[in-house]
């Protein structure tokens, strides 16, 4: 018992600093939460899938990264119900997130006077903005909040898009849309457009406070979907997609292998050699013979990388030959 008040005494006596910023998380802090990740990291800690993969995936609809999560056990990535703002743009690239709670006036000042220690700038609502690195989405859950809800306006806006070249997730709603549509690549899933302004640190303009940044760099939930920084936002046709990026290459693989198998399906199709029934069901050794070869032909011809078809064809002569 005398151990136990002495470990209890002892941690309520340490420094606040010790303890501070709890899910402002660390670089150790992701790794050790992204294990399965094995490739190359920011300093941030976060898993930084190549550019290449980043490439391909925009050729991925939603439905082929969605059957890929789910055959391999994530259920909960998908999310949609967004303001139609930028129709018919894809957005791809890596996950920066932060999480907010409604405002709460004792926590936050903790948190900036923590930001004033650790040197961060301006109000809490920049402070993820200023990690941002090339390609990578901000993912910001705001619990929906409309009305004196934007924290992302033009200005904050255009500080995202310089850092990133890309664009934003964002549980809110977002203002001066005006301006955002004027930066050429930005790409914007938010919930909804208000003319108001956010008041997110103590004393602006001596307004209430609307709400307080919790997380920057921790697991976040976007709606019905669980984000991790790091993961590989794929955004089109009015939902977004949270890829798990240990499996964001066998995401584009799949996807790739579905598009070259449909493509010479709908020619052989057209041609009239094959029957809807022979297509639409597992393939003969005849017609996966036929399809090999016509990846042969076409190498250079197809929507996909000639070293992708190679790799393709290689799996399809060695299925082959046992």
């Amino acid at each position: 018992m005398k151990k136990i008040a002495f470990a209890f005494a002892a941690l309520v006596m340490m420094p606040a600093a010790a303890i501070a910023h709890q899910s402002f998380y660390t670089a150790a802090e992701v790794i050790h939460d992204t294990p399965e990740w094995k490739g190359e990291r920011f300093a941030d800690g976060r898993p930084k899938v190549s550019d290449s993969i980043l490439d391909r995936m925009k050729n991925v609809t939603l439905e082929e990264a969605w059957a890929t999560l789910r055959n391999a056990g994530y259920e909960h990535q998908y999310e949609d119900g967004w303001a139609d703002l930028y129709p018919g743009k894809i957005m791809v690239g890596r996950a920066l997130t932060s999480s907010w709670i409604p405002g709460r006036l004792d926590l936050q000042k903790v948190i900036e006077a923590d930001g004033k220690v650790d040197g961060r700038k301006g109000g809490p609502n920049a402070w993820p903005v200023d990690m941002l690195q090339p390609r990578d989405v901000y993912v910001s859950d705001h619990f929906g909040l409309k009305k004196d809800g934007p924290s992302i306006g033009d200005n904050v806006g255009n500080a995202i898009y310089a850092r990133s070249g890309n664009g934003i997730v964002y549980d809110g709603a977002v203002r001066d849309i005006n301006g955002l549509r004027e930066l050429p690549n930005f790409v914007a899933f938010v919930r909804a457009y208000d003319p108001s302004h956010h008041f997110g640190r103590i004393g602006d303009e001596g307004r209430p406070l609307n709400s307080t940044m919790t997380s920057i760099n921790a697991p976040t939930r976007i709606g019905g979907a669980a984000v991790m920084p790091g993961d590989v936002v794929l955004g089109r046709d009015g939902g977004v997609m949270f890829i798990p990026p240990q499996l964001a290459e066998l995401v584009v693989q799949q996807s790739e292998r579905t598009h070259l198998r449909d493509t010479f399906g709908h020619q052989r199709l057209n041609e009239k050699k094959y029957t809807a029934g022979q297509i639409d069901r597992e393939w003969t050794p005849e017609i996966e013979a036929d399809y090999t070869g016509w990846l042969k032909q076409n190498i250079d011809k197809l929507p996909v990388a000639h070293a992708q078809v190679q790799e393709i064809i290689d799996l399809q002569e060695k299925k082959a030959s046992k």
